[in-house]
């Protein structure tokens, strides 16, 4: 005897043959769809104007002149230009003094404000203002303080120091930019260390303490090696900007780089070179291949070492 109760169940419709069937064939074409307005992005904004530049650096293109085919003599002419050598010692130089202060004084702050104690949001918001501040406006007051006329010499003179020239001599001026790009940069690589030390095992700081190992002994065999990774990170994001550096030094050298022009990078050199109505685009799109080369270099150099330590 068949059940009553399955006698009266409703039918499907003659249309209906289940949810897997109602969903509709997706088109080959809908995910460049969704990712066209992206690709459109990067190509107007990115993929075009380097194209563009590499082409411009093989030719004598100037602002209002189309310019032609010129083959390697502009990155001939670099090799001669004394300007390019002064640009690239510096840039190199603002590497070899900013990347090591970015990479671990970033990490002592996050190990400080990492710690749970009243009071502690109010210095992580502090130690980060200087990341959303405008560039040009924290320039603009470095520039105030070390002017001759300014706070800080203002203090030296009532310590009995005397003026310094922070801003009219070569190396001080250097030094000056490269604090300022230390100091803004501390709460931005202070916020991705602490999300590394966040998933570091409180039981290997446990363990050590255990072991007898002090805080600067935990810090070599602990806290190093777990976000050593991250330290890499660190140090391919900042020697990439270090190499770029432009607003800290045009703000505090002036358009001419400092005192005869010892104080320019290479970014201030295309500036200089490549904008106005006589300016020499394509010899200027040849520093920018330059520095293009350099800082792919710098980020290939920093992985392999990190492949070596992981071997």
């Amino acid at each position: 005897m068949k059940s009553s109760s399955a006698a009266t169940l409703p039918r499907a419709p003659a249309g209906d043959r289940g949810p897997r069937r109602r969903i509709r064939r997706q088109l080959p074409s809908s995910p460049w769809l969704f990712a066209a307005p992206g690709l459109l992005v990067v190509g107007i904004f990115i993929l075009y104007p380097f194209v563009s530049t590499v082409i411009n650096s093989f030719t004598d293109k100037r602002t209002l002149i189309p310019g032609e085919y010129v083959g390697l003599d502009n990155f001939r002419e670099l090799l001669h230009d004394d300007m390019f050598w002064i640009g690239l010692r510096n840039s190199t130089l603002y590497i070899v003094g900013v990347v090591p202060a970015l990479v671990l004084l970033p990490l002592l702050l996050a190990m400080l404000v990492q710690k749970h104690i009243p009071g502690i949001t109010f210095f992580r918001s502090a130690f980060y203002t200087p990341v959303v501040a405008s560039i040009v406006v924290v320039g603009l007051i470095w520039v105030w303080m070390l002017d001759e006329r300014g706070l800080v010499n203002a203090v030296l003179e009532a310590v009995g120091v005397g003026s310094v020239g922070f801003l009219s001599d070569q190396w001080l001026l250097l030094l000056s930019a490269m604090a300022v790009t230390v100091w803004k940069g501390l709460g931005y690589y202070m916020i991705i260390y602490l999300a590394a030390l966040a998933n570091v095992p409180r039981e290997l700081h446990e363990a050590a303490s255990v072991d007898g190992a002090g805080a600067v002994r935990r810090f070599f065999t602990v806290t190093v090696p777990a976000v050593r990774s991250t330290m890499v990170l660190v140090a391919a994001l900042s020697s990439v900007a270090a190499f770029k550096v432009f607003t800290e030094v045009y703000l505090m050298a002036g358009p001419n780089g400092g005192p005869a022009g010892e104080d320019t990078t290479l970014v201030m050199l295309v500036q200089r070179v490549g904008t106005g109505l006589t300016g020499r685009v394509g010899y200027a799109s040849a520093i920018s291949v330059v520095v293009f080369i350099v800082t792919v270099a710098l980020m290939l150099l920093v992985l392999r070492a990190d492949r070596k330590e992981d071997a």
